[in-house]
């Protein structure tokens, strides 16, 4: 890793682990089925998130997979009025969102947003642009050149990760030859995007790659099909897949982490970063008293 990341009023170490809570504004999302599809819910869900350790609030207006169509102004009415509340409510919380319009990332950053989330790997190439104008952060994802909402079938590459690093510091150059700050621009592996779960875990093993690159890591790993795949597990039952891929990842040299679980996800993730010498222990009495 190399200099801080910098979010919004927030500055992160090269060695600081950094969790993203997931808010989902649908009520289609398929890990809650919309349990923080309505303001009152979202909103206790922002509070519990920064209590347990999140500094950053990842909000959604779509979800990712397929689904009944959203419009571009129907997802910005799902988030900007809702980015304006957290930032009012929360004033030093790092506010992303999970976008790849750039209409809507104009608004929300319009509202308030620090970072935009473009999970879809620059399919709007507008999306770098309007982050540029605005000095908001950006996530560059590598989604195989699926177009959003799709799954993959029978996707293949000659060397998965040779694609990732292209599709990703690429983006990330360009982002930051339009102008976003090049400490607030992230690249992001993007398991399940375009990927089979033969892909994701090669992407996840081979994860040094990309942190070799200089560019800050994010995964975004919470109860995906390929831990699902791996296990043999319901979404509901992927927690511990998830924690086992995010000490990996953590060990490799990721450092944003966008989850559900934010309490057990701060827990690896200092475990982790105090084996690799990064963090002291929380106490230290054994063998002293």
């Amino acid at each position: 890793m190399g200099s801080p990341l910098r979010l919004g009023r927030r500055e992160f170490g090269a060695h600081e682990p950094v969790i993203m809570a997931i808010v989902n504004r649908t009520p289609d999302s398929f890990y809650d089925q919309g349990a923080t599809f309505r303001d009152e819910p979202a909103l206790a869900r922002v509070e519990q998130a920064v209590a347990e350790g999140a500094a950053i609030i990842d909000i959604g207006g779509v979800k990712a997979g397929p689904g009944e169509e959203v419009t571009a102004v129907e997802e910005a009415r799902r988030t900007v009025g809702f980015v304006t509340e957290v930032r009012r409510r929360f004033p030093d919380v790092v506010i992303s969102v999970d976008t790849w319009r750039h209409e809507v990332g104009e608004a929300v950053c319009e509202a308030g947003a620090d970072l935009l989330n473009d999970a879809w790997g620059g399919v709007d190439p507008k999306l770098a642009e309007v982050a540029a104008r605005y000095g908001a952060g950006l996530v560059c994802t590598h989604a195989g050149g699926a177009e959003p909402r799709t799954r993959p079938h029978r996707i293949a590459y000659e060397d998965v990760m040779a694609d990732i690093l292209r599709v990703t510091v690429g983006l990330a150059e360009r982002a930051v030859e339009l102008g976003v700050p090049r400490e607030s621009v992230l690249i992001d592996p993007g398991h399940d995007f375009g990927k089979n779960t033969r892909h994701s875990l090669e992407a996840t093993r081979r994860l040094g790659e990309m942190a070799a690159t200089g560019w800050p890591v994010l995964v975004s790993l919470s109860n995906k099909d390929f831990v699902g795949e791996t296990l043999d597990r319901p979404v509901k039952e992927r927690v511990l897949g998830t924690l086992a891929t995010t000490a990996v990842s953590a060990w490799l040299g990721a450092q944003v982490y966008r989850v559900h679980e934010v309490a057990e996800t701060r827990q690896v993730l200092d475990m982790v970063a105090t084996i690799a010498g990064h963090r002291e222990p929380a106490v230290a009495r054994r063998g002293l008293a």
